[in-house]
């Protein structure tokens, strides 16, 4: 079979332009091939256009979301920033107060003597010198600065509670350790020897008015409470344990008995002029491990 060869498409239009009034009649002939080139030109033309218009609307929209947006960015860029300067501040502040908790820790462990270092032997409070590059608070070292708190916090803690057991056990032996007066009054006979050398004298005598109040000078237990006959009439003695016993002698009245728990500063007795005694006063000792010692040193 032979191959049927598509002829061209010859066809022409002719346009007629009549005027009016008898003027000549204009011909224009057209072939179809270029009324189909026209006609195909125009649609790429509409559909450029077309595309073109919607890209430039888009671009405008786009534009116009992306402005909206680099300003929502800016806002929260700036409240961050805000934020992030208060977090600073509040960071320092912590720090400031936990350089104010150490510097309250010394004293008081200073005042407790539980740590005998003295910390910074040069610190008087009268330099305030300072310097270093200024940069502006970020993320990072503001994170490193609360990091720190954190760490010195925990720190700090742990250096507190042992500074608290510490002072715990130092009030427990403060607590059976005679370190008040007895009573007031006046010193009228002192520790040692007296009337010319002819007497050792293994305490101290505190005269004062008839009745004046007596009172256990740490805690610990009552082991005698009543009328001596070695010269000290009525008597209390107190054990506060560690070998350390108080006396108190020539009381008018005492008010405790054997075996009773008292504290520091509790009323035993009241003073008066029993035994071997020349006036109102109270005979007060302190013996280790049965012996007698300045009472001088507790006072």
């Amino acid at each position: 079979m032979e191959k049927q060869v598509q002829k061209p498409d010859n066809r022409e239009y002719t346009i007629k332009i009549i005027p009016h009034r008898g003027e000549t009649v204009q011909s224009i002939r057209l072939p179809i091939r270029t009324i189909k080139y026209g006609i195909a030109s125009l649609c790429l033309g509409a559909l450029l256009f077309i595309g073109a218009f919607g890209y430039a609307t888009y671009n405008l929209h786009a534009g116009k979301n992306n402005a909206a947006e680099l300003g929502e960015l800016r806002q929260v860029n700036s409240l961050q920033q805000e934020q992030l300067l208060l977090l600073a501040k509040k960071a320092n502040a912590l720090q400031a107060d936990m350089e104010k908790l150490n510097e309250l820790e010394t004293e008081i462990r200073q005042m407790s003597t539980a740590d005998s270092n003295p910390g910074n032997p040069g610190a008087s409070g009268t330099h305030d010198g300072q310097g270093g590059p200024r940069i502006q608070p970020n993320i990072q070292n503001v994170s490193e600065a609360l990091d720190n708190i954190e760490k010195n916090m925990a720190q700090r803690k742990q250096s507190l509670e042992e500074l608290h057991q510490q002072i715990a056990v130092k009030q427990a032996e403060l607590a059976v350790t005679p370190s008040i007066w007895p009573t007031s009054g006046d010193i009228s006979s002192p520790y040692g020897l007296r009337w010319n050398g002819t007497d050792f004298h293994p305490g101290i005598d505190i005269a004062n008015d008839m009745g004046t109040p007596i009172v256990a000078t740490a805690d610990g237990r009552v082991t005698a409470a009543g009328w001596n006959s070695g010269g000290y009439g009525n008597m209390v003695d107190i054990d506060h344990g560690n070998g350390i016993m108080t006396r108190y002698g020539h009381a008018a009245q005492v008010v405790v008995s054997i075996g009773q728990q008292v504290k520091r500063g509790q009323v035993i007795a009241y003073m008066g002029s029993t035994g071997f005694s020349t006036g109102p006063h109270v005979h007060y000792e302190i013996r280790i491990n049965g012996q007698a010692v300045n009472p001088a040193r507790y006072l």
